[in-house]
């Protein structure tokens, strides 16, 4: 993993030039990672494992500014690989500091100076010793209350949680919102609307091929926005941070990401083609709506 750095050039007295890169290995394949958004814990990363047994592990490294380097803070267990971790979203410190994982259960982890406790796993099917195996998730940055799964099983669901609780107090609960099948095959990823003020629009991809949006307050109809042409399975979606009309995906071993615009669904906004290998993962900037992050395999 290697991060670029901030080159603020040489300083009076020809001190050296700060890095460029910052690099730190894992001891183990690293399968997901997210930034912290939070302004007192600044350059905090927080990795998850991808091991072929029931001995995942998730870590949090942080950047020491005075050396330049990288250092776990943590690590803690996790059964099987997280399919997606990502920090609350709180740029303001106002909420007790937590992060949540994806893979057979969503689970909530509240991170503080005595390490990590896990606070909550989040189970909407209570019936049966068996799980549908979740692939992915999303927070609602307008409503930190509200995050929304997605799941093999064809479903997503909107889980409420109450984040507000009075830092140190445990078991936060959580429960389910809603639960609707949102596509005819698995649904492979989701992602409320990250601009506009708005906290209602999410949207999700699937194996059948399509790209569908949602309101929260009008769940009883979607809104296919795109299908592949050759219906293969889309991966990921993304919204952009800036502008809640476009959004991308990509699918399955395509070396093309898709930019679409909600305002004219069906027909693609863009087709970027600068990959010569599959596309792994997208990310909007969070400054410009022009700039779009795509990787790939080589």
């Amino acid at each position: 993993m290697a991060v670029p750095g901030n080159n603020s050039g040489a300083a009076a007295g020809g001190s050296q030039k700060r890095k460029e890169i910052y690099k730190y290995e894992a001891p183990w394949e690293v399968y997901s990672m997210n930034w912290s958004v939070r302004r007192d814990k600044k350059f905090r990363l927080a990795l998850g494992s991808f091991i072929e047994e029931y001995t995942n592990k998730v870590q949090i490294v942080t950047l020491n500014e005075e050396t330049s380097e990288f250092s776990a803070e943590t690590t803690f267990d996790h059964p099987y690989p997280t399919t997606k971790i990502m920090w609350i979203p709180d740029s303001r410190c106002a909420l007790p500091d937590l992060l949540a994982t994806s893979g057979d259960y969503l689970r909530l982890w509240r991170v503080s100076d005595n390490g990590v406790s896990m606070e909550s796993l989040l189970n909407n099917n209570k019936n049966s010793d068996f799980c549908a195996p979740l692939t992915s998730f999303d927070w609602n940055e307008v409503d930190s209350n509200i995050l929304g799964t997605s799941s093999i099983d064809t479903t997503c669901t909107i889980w409420g949680i109450e984040t507000g609780q009075v830092i140190g107090r445990t078991g936060l609960s959580g429960h389910v919102k809603t639960q609707l099948i949102a596509h005819d095959k698995e649904v492979y990823d989701i992602a409320f609307s990250e601009a506009g003020g708005g906290k209602d629009i999410f949207a999700s991809v699937g194996a059948d091929g399509s790209v569908r949006m949602f309101d929260l307050r009008h769940l009883e109809h979607s809104t296919i926005i795109y299908e592949d042409p050759k219906r293969l399975p889309l991966l990921r979606l993304a919204w952009s941070k800036q502008n809640s009309h476009y959004l991308a995906t990509f699918a399955n071993d395509s070396n093309e990401v898709v930019v679409l615009d909600i305002r004219m669904p069906c027909a693609p906004s863009a087709q970027l083609k600068n990959h010569k290998s599959c596309v792994n993962g997208i990310s909007w900037a969070p400054h410009s709506q022009s700039h779009i992050c795509t990787g790939g395999n080589i």
